[in-house]
């Protein structure tokens, strides 16, 4: 038995199994029952069989269009699959571990790049891009299979408690709350984040405890007293049932109603539209089966699947589009262009998704360069390609066209322009296409100092706050140096997005907000109170939401958002948020 003392920031004694979360490699890690190791093993063996059939694919295409030599860099990825260092390490892990798959990657990737890394030869040195190429693959073509982070907790035989480094609201907002009782986390203190967010949860938690995610096993027996802060590893079985029979008498057992779908309202009445983001035509599924009333970003740069953005043709991307615009038809789809970076061109090792998943920040160089609608601009053979495949696809429902990383209205100007010479190719080819609304993404300042101005050449805005966050305090939150100043709350992004909402009112356009703030439990209601009426995240996420939004009330949070758009420091405004969340108890959730 082990005692650890943090910060208790929301009451409660609970004991359970861990469940560990490493957001710095957004990987999950849980105990698997001795009987499912066999559906793990299986899982990791089609996520091999898909991402070597997806390999292939990649590299048969790039021979086609680059040529054959180029088209080798992927033979040393193929060959990883087979390797036993990776795959083999993985399946020894899961059945000597009972462990999830994608976990077990992430040990079996670890264990080999620090092999890699000891290894003066420059050419071993390099395949240490292939090998987290591949693994990220593997992970990725996992998770797609299970679903988002409520579809990967289904398989919980009993309530369990959450151990992770950092407690990220993406990952926060797709938890099922009736199944973990509490948490425990290696950063945080009394701010929003923990404090707020627990007990509007109504479990208990503990924070600050350095090194608590890497010091407990998945599966160990963990206590949490939100009261005292502290945490007990493997309490002895004595302190284990007095636990449990003091729980049991404390907590009160009511089923928490279920979420249902169409429209939402505030308590007092404010219509409040939520949409989804997905990644792929096979997610509209997840999406409807989570009530969204529509698709806010479709990131369509994921179509690749590795290769660089000039490998999908205009009817592969018309197919997936069409797809997906009529199975949520006659709900909204806004699909984002293409939000790569010019390098892929030069350097298909790595898709987008990929990097930006799974790739240490260390790794990869910074995404501010000719990437989203500079992309498109420059490359005006690739843009005009989608665009023609999104305009045959809106025949089919509801489509928008999103234009990413916009930084002027020069830039909007020239994409529209494009978008006319696309419409006119397809008239001359006899197809006639209607005229899908065209959106601009406010993802930097510049974009939003020039809202106003912008609002003049769009049909919509979608903010995409965790872009604007970065840009805005010139942070990087995945650099461990600098990212605790990456803040949400900082006053400079409140009063830009204020300054968005105003500009898009000024010349009646709508405006939705994308990002981890418009999935946060704690953000939302203060979105909400500022104006805003349209969100969109991952699916998982839209359940908590839904709850959420019920138990605002619009009218209060308008007050507490003014006081708050007053206040001069991040610290001002989460105290001031402590207090008035205290008392007005804005969005407790009904257990």
């Amino acid at each position: 038995m082990e005692r650890l003392k943090g910060i208790g920031v929301s009451s409660g004694l609970v004991v359970g199994p861990a469940l560990v979360a490493i957001q710095r490699t957004q990987v999950i890690r849980f105990p698997v029952a001795p009987e499912r190791v066999a559906r793990e093993l299986t899982a990791l063996e089609r996520a091999r069989a898909r991402s070597r059939e997806q390999l292939q694919q990649i590299r048969d295409r790039i021979a086609q269009r680059k040529g054959k030599e180029l088209a080798a860099i992927f033979d040393a990825q193929l060959l990883l699959l087979d390797d036993p260092l990776l795959v083999g390490r993985a399946a020894a892990i899961i059945a000597g571990e009972r462990v999830n798959a994608e976990w077990a990657v992430q040990r079996a990737l670890e264990e080999v790049a620090e092999v890699f890394s000891d290894i003066a030869d420059p050419y071993l040195h390099e395949r240490k891009g292939d090998l987290q190429d591949v693994a990220g693959r593997l992970r990725m073509n996992m998770r797609g299979e299970k679903g988002g982070a409520r579809d990967l907790f289904r398989d919980l035989d009993a309530p369990c408690v959450l151990v992770a480094d950092e407690l990220a609201p993406s990952v926060v907002a797709q938890l099922d709350w009736d199944l973990i009782r509490g948490f425990a986390t290696d950063a945080g203190s009394r701010t929003y984040h923990t404090a707020i967010l627990a007990r509007s949860l109504g479990v208990a938690a503990v924070v600050g405890l350095r090194d608590v995610s890497g010091r407990i096993p998945a599966g160990a027996s963990v206590l949490i007293d939100g009261d005292s802060g502290e945490v007990v590893i493997d309490p002895d079985p004595a302190l284990r049932l007095e636990v449990e029979a003091r729980a049991r008498r404390a907590r009160v057992q009511q089923p928490r109603p279920a979420a249902a779908a169409g429209p939402v309202r505030t308590r007092d009445g404010v219509a409040i539209a939520l949409h989804a983001n997905i990644e792929r035509s096979d997610d509209a599924a997840a999406a409807l089966g989570s009530g969204a009333e529509g698709i806010g970003l479709y990131r369509s740069e994921f179509l690749f699947g590795g290769g660089p953005p000039d490998m999908a043709g205009e009817d592969e991307q018309y197919e997936e589009y069409r797809r997906t615009v009529a199975r949520m038809a006659p709900r909204p789809v806004t699909i984002r262009t293409f939000d790569v970076d010019e390098r892929q061109l030069a350097r298909p090792l790595v898709d987008s998704g990929l990097e930006a998943r799974w790739f240490p920040q260390a790794e990869r160089a910074g995404h501010a360069g000719l990437r989203g609608i500079r992309f498109g601009l420059a490359h005006p053979v690739i843009f005009k390609t989608q665009l023609r495949a999104l305009l045959r696809a809106a025949a089919h429902g509801s489509l928008r066209i999103l234009f990413p990383f916009v930084s002027s209205v020069q830039e909007v100007r020239a994409a529209r322009a494009l978008v006319a010479e696309a419409r006119a190719e397809l008239a001359a080819r006899g197809v006639a296409c209607p005229t899908p609304a065209i959106g601009v993404m406010i993802e930097v300042p510049s974009a939003a100092f020039t809202a106003s101005m912008l609002a003049r050449e769009a049909d919509f805005f979608t903010i995409g706050t965790n872009d604007l966050i970065q840009y805005t305090l010139a942070v990087d939150r995945t650099d461990e140096r600098v990212s605790d100043r990456y803040e949400p709350l900082h006053p400079a992004v409140l009063r830009l997005i204020r300054q968005v909402r105003r500009g898009a009112v000024r010349r009646g356009i709508p405006v939705s907000v994308c990002g981890e703030m418009a999935s946060d439990p704690v953000l939302l209601p203060l979105l909400v109170g500022c104006g805003l009426i349209e969100f969109s995240m991952t699916p998982g996420a839209l359940p908590m939401a839904r709850r959420v939004v019920q138990e605002t009330s619009a009218a209060e949070m308008a007050r507490i958002a003014a006081r708050v758009l007053t206040l001069g420091t991040v610290d001002e405004i989460e105290q001031y948020l402590l207090g008035s969340f205290g008392r007005q108890n804005v969005y407790d959730e009904a257990r």
